[in-house]
Formats: structure tokens, C-alpha cells, sequence
């Protein structure tokens, strides 16, 4: 079976973590993605790019979600929803990114949490169970992730999930506006062998 079949949307794509479950997002997700993000957009404003005016609307969501499965059916990045598993309320969002196979074979991790939901390990788990993912499933053999200097809670959960402290990128991305600077972390797979997905699984 091609990993492209297993993963699609239809086939019940879940991983799971400590507390959590993540899945890909769904279009009956709106209202509470909605809701979480609403809710928490003065806290997670400092540390994303800038909202577009319409971010939070129904079109928006659904370019979203299209989004999500033109680049899950490349390969290129998988996109989740973070749930509790206790009541499966939606506590926040991880993405796998830019995946390069090839001589390369890693991809970039980043995430979100809505402020009801922080200091709970729930992104930490998310994070543990989506670098699961990328070793064992898709054969991936490092990961890379980014955050501002200053966002201490970022960084002291980077390290916790096993990530080392790389480096430090001037002017990396673009932030509510402003291109930051941001300190650079990388995680190698802990497996033998991680040259590329697993045998006998196409891509």
C-alpha cells in the first residue's frame, strides 16, 4: 500500500500521545478552531505571522483545509489538530513542513496552543508523537524547529521533546510584522537505518 493511500483523510490518519490525539483538520472543526483561536489571539499574535483580516472566517478555514490536503497528498507537510484525549477538545495545532527527501530527508516542525490549554504538556506531547511519526513512518531522519529568542516556554519545551539548541538565525522570519531573529534547534532520528521511509512504502 503507498503511504500517500494510508495517510489520506478517509483512512482515519491518528496519532497519538501522552494526553492527546491528533488527527488532520476537518471542515466540521470551524466553529471551535474558531473559538480557540479567538479566544486566544492577544496571547498568540506576538510569536505568529500577521493575521489577514479575515483569518478567523469560514473561507479562510476552508482555503485552510485545501491547502492542508493539496500539500499532504505531495508529501510536502501534514497538518493536525491537537486534541485532549480526555473530552477531545481542540487544544491547539502541529505542523510538519517542508519535507525534503532526497540526500536531506527531514522536515520543520511548529505549533500552536490555545491559551486555555498552555502549560499542560499537551504540545509537548503533540510534539513527542509527531517526531514519532516522522521517524517511524515517514522514514525521516531529522527534524528541525525554530523559535524567538525570548519566547522562554518555546524553548524550554523544544528541549524537553529531545531537540538541541543549533544556532541562531538573524532576521528568519517574518512575526506579527517584523522579521525576528530566531534560534535554530534539530533532532536526529534515534533509529538505525533512517535513510527513508520504511520498505516497501512508496511516496
Amino acid at each position: 500500500m503507498a503511504l500517500l493511500d494510508w495517510i489520506a483523510p478517509e483512512s482515519g490518519l491518528r496519532l497519538e500521545g501522552h494526553g492527546v490525539v491528533l488527527r488532520p483538520p476537518r471542515a466540521t472543526d470551524y466553529q471551535e478552531w474558531r473559538d480557540v483561536r479567538a479566544a486566544s489571539r492577544g496571547f498568540l499574535q506576538p510569536w505568529e505571522p500577521t493575521w489577514p483580516a479575515d483569518d478567523l472566517s469560514r473561507a479562510a478555514f476552508r482555503r485552510r483545509l485545501a491547502a492542508y490536503a493539496r500539500d499532504r497528498e505531495l508529501g510536502s507537510a501534514y497538518s493536525f489538530f491537537v486534541l485532549r484525549a480526555a473530552d477531545e477538545a481542540l487544544t491547539g495545532g502541529i505542523t510538519l513542513s517542508n519535507v525534503r527527501r532526497g540526500v536531506a530527508q527531514m522536515g520543520s516542525i511548529g505549533y500552536w496552543c490555545g491559551l486555555p490549554y498552555i502549560r499542560q504538556g499537551l504540545t509537548l506531547a503533540a510534539v513527542r508523537a509527531v517526531a514519532e511519526f516522522s521517524f517511524r513512518t515517514l522514514g525521516l531522519h531529522r527534524l528541525e524547529a525554530a523559535c524567538i529568542p525570548d519566547n522562554a516556554p518555546s524553548r524550554s519545551l523544544l528541549k524537553k521533546a529531545g531537540f538541541t539548541e543549533e544556532g541562531y538565525a538573524k532576521a528568519y522570519l517574518k512575526i506579527n510584522g517584523v522579521w525576528r531573529d530566531h534560534v535554530l534547534f534539530g533532532l536526529v532520528s534515534p533509529l538505525p537505518g533512517s535513510e527513508g521511509p520504511d520498505d516497501g512504502v512508496s511516496v
